[in-house]
């Protein structure tokens, strides 16, 4: 083990658990029952011995193999490409939908347009399987891929589990995708079968998505049907012998038995946009996902079957299949919550958390800002939430306190998470039975070989540098899609057999961990480094600011020089009367150039897209902008000609 164990002494902890939290924790009872009387124990265990350490996870998260495996993992073909569970037998339709008590609800949707809609556990079951019947009679078969361009409906759940069933894979997309996006991933998967909605909302108004599908199908022909959930019952288009409405599919075909997939087997290929070439689909198979998904809703978040999670989470990013296969696999019940968080209210959020019972509420750190933003101190009856959980991008320090005192009155952890798409989940997290600083995570999810590297490729603690993972683990990618060459050089190519993740990272000598950003956004005025997070949050403790966003630009001097966009909280606010405040928060070697804007260009899942606004104000090529919100135009971002005109 490289970095250092999971932080049970952090230096000035805000969140200091209770009893209730120790006593409730899954990961602490079965550490009780495997002998371990410390977490760092456990984790040096975990990471010593993964055949002991996994074969142990299996069995106390009851993760049900029809067929035993052989061992837990197999590296013959070298440590980028291990197998897990070789030999061993499952399916993830079984463990996410088939074994639970049929009267429980398994899934609720909130709609944009105050819709809601619930399917237990029972009606689950049964409606994944009437679709596996309609998938074979569309002559969809294992190893065939199927395209779910859905909205966060339950029909999505039901795809998603029913193609596992069947051991089809699933390639979910983002909702908001246009055509070209749409008929890139339909071509390099090779789907044969598109699901697909009439239209769906955001911010109240229609999103065409049968259109987009149409458009793009024309650019994909080996599609051969588009089945559309009757989502608005608007009319669209539909193309007889190719179209079928979802809920005018055969009712009583004879059942189709479930598949007994590998455990290698590929159960979701899950695309991730880059700023160039072509999208990179990411492999994740029966036993690795559920695995990976276990341990970080169980051990990472102590998710259990009385648990009510709510987090706002498209198909088409990592976290809505994580939320299927973490939090149906445990028993516990789902809200899916269409649309933003401060439509048609800032209370929004607040609103369903109420009315559904939600224990384990989702809120990304954007998203907290606005609803921050909002002024409004309405938080309704948040009782029965016990944790706040985030993921996809670095805190500031003033929101996260916002969320913990304000929101939470001090008596809810924030459960931080970082990992990725290619993980398969997290390899950070903010264990709720430990004390935690604001905006850190206090060590890795349990069989995760973590360190912060320098330049140099040495352990580094105490300052920035890159996160990597040192072993690996089920839920890690099998390679890209079709693309084994560009997952080596990806992950694998810097230092030999390790995980070169793509953050930056700094980890103390308590084993308080922090993301300070993408690695590939490193700023670096006069040699020294920093991440644009750490500059960004240095920005947001001006209490007139609401939101930034900083990038590098060229400098002949000194390298680079820092160049921050920042949304004020009231209009009127000009960059002169703020860049004062911005010297003083963030240290006049790091000092950025201000510029005022309306709003900042963010992915439709709330991520501020900084490689865009970086080429936007260099006025070269933007990349893949398939993902960005068009309630945020990249447009609203100066060019350097633009900028200096208005000086």
């Amino acid at each position: 083990m490289r970095g250092p164990g999971p932080s049970t002494a952090a230096a000035s902890p805000i969140w200091v658990p209770g009893a209730a939290e120790r006593d409730r924790s899954r990961l602490l009872g079965a550490m009780r029952r495997w002998g371990f009387t410390s977490l760092d124990q456990l984790h040096k265990a975990a990471v010593a011995d993964p055949e002991w350490f996994w074969r142990a996870v299996v069995e106390d998260l009851d993760i049900t193999f029809s067929a035993p495996f052989e061992r837990v993992v197999d590296t013959g073909d070298g440590k980028p490409f291990p197998r897990w569970f070789p030999g061993g037998r499952l399916n993830v339709a079984t463990l996410c939908a088939h074994r639970h008590a049929a009267g429980k609800d398994a899934v609720i949707y909130e709609g944009d347009g105050g819709q809601r809609r619930a399917l237990t556990y029972g009606e689950l079951s049964a409606q994944v399987r009437a679709f596996v019947a309609n998938l074979a009679r569309l002559g969809v078969a294992r190893g065939d891929r199927v395209v779910l361009f859905v909205p966060v409906v339950p029909e999505a759940v039901v795809a998603f589990l029913a193609c596992a069933e069947i051991g089809a894979i699933s390639v979910p997309a983002f909702s908001g995708y246009g055509p070209e996006a749409l008929a890139a991933r339909l071509r390099d998967s090779g789907a044969t079968v598109l699901v697909t909605a009439d239209a769906t909302t955001r911010r109240g108004k229609r999103v065409p998505m049968k259109e987009t599908a149409d458009a793009a199908v024309e650019q994909a022909p080996g599609v051969r049907h588009i089945v559309v959930v009757r989502h608005l019952a608007d009319d669209v288009p539909m193309r007889a012998g190719r179209d079928v409405y979802w809920d005018e599919l055969e009712r009583d075909l004879p059942p189709v038995d479930t598949v007994a997939a590998e455990a290698d087997d590929p159960v979701t290929i899950i695309y991730t946009s880059g700023t160039t070439g072509k999208p990179k689909g990411i492999v994740h198979s029966h036993a690795g996902f559920a695995v990976k998904a276990a341990v970080d809703f169980a051990y990472g978040f102590d998710i259990h079957a009385d648990d009510v999670i709510a987090w706002i989470a498209d198909m088409g990013w990592m976290l809505g299949p994580l939320l299927i296969l973490g939090g149906l696999q445990l028993g516990a019940t789902i809200v899916l919550t269409e649309g933003v968080p401060d439509h048609p209210g800032p209370d929004r959020l607040w609103e369903i958390a109420e009315r559904n019972g939600v224990t384990f509420q989702g809120i990304a750190p954007t998203a907290a800002r606005a609803v921050k933003a909002s002024g409004s101190g309405a938080f309704g009856d948040l009782s029965r939430v016990r944790a706040f959980a985030s993921t996809g991008e670095a805190w500031d320090e003033p929101t996260w306190r916002w969320l913990f005192s304000e929101v939470g009155q001090e008596r809810r952890p924030i459960v931080n998470y970082s990992g990725g798409t290619e993980t398969g989940g997290g390899i950070l997290v903010a264990y709720p039975f430990l004390p935690m600083e604001p905006a850190s995570f206090n060590g890795p999810l349990p069989g995760m070989d973590v360190a912060v590297l320098d330049a140099d490729g040495n352990p580094l603690t105490g300052g920035v540098g890159e996160l990597t993972v040192h072993n690996t683990w089920p839920g890690m990618t099998h390679a890209f899609w079709r693309d084994r060459e560009r997952y080596l050089q990806t992950y694998w190519s810097r230092w030999e057999g390790v995980w070169l993740h793509g953050d930056l990272a700094s980890v103390d000598d308590r084993g308080t961990w922090r993301i300070h950003g993408r690695s590939d956004d490193t700023i670096k005025v006069s040699g020294r480094r920093v991440g644009p997070a750490e500059i960004e949050a240095a920005l947001l403790r001006d209490p007139r600011i609401a939101e930034a966003a900083v990038i590098g630009v060229p400098d002949e001097r000194r390298g680079q020089r820092v160049v921050a966009f920042v949304v004020p909280r009231h209009q009127g606010a000009e960059a002169g009367d703020l860049t004062a405040t911005a010297v003083d928060h963030v240290g006049r070697a790091f000092a950025p150039v201000l510029h005022v804007v309306t709003t900042l260009p963010k992915t439709k899942n709330g991520k501020i897209m900084r490689r865009a606004i970086r080429a936007r104000h260099l006025g070269e090529p933007a990349g893949d902008l398939s993902s960005l919100d068009p309630a945020t135009p990249l447009e609203d971002i100066p060019t350097q000609e633009e900028a200096g005109a208005r000086r």
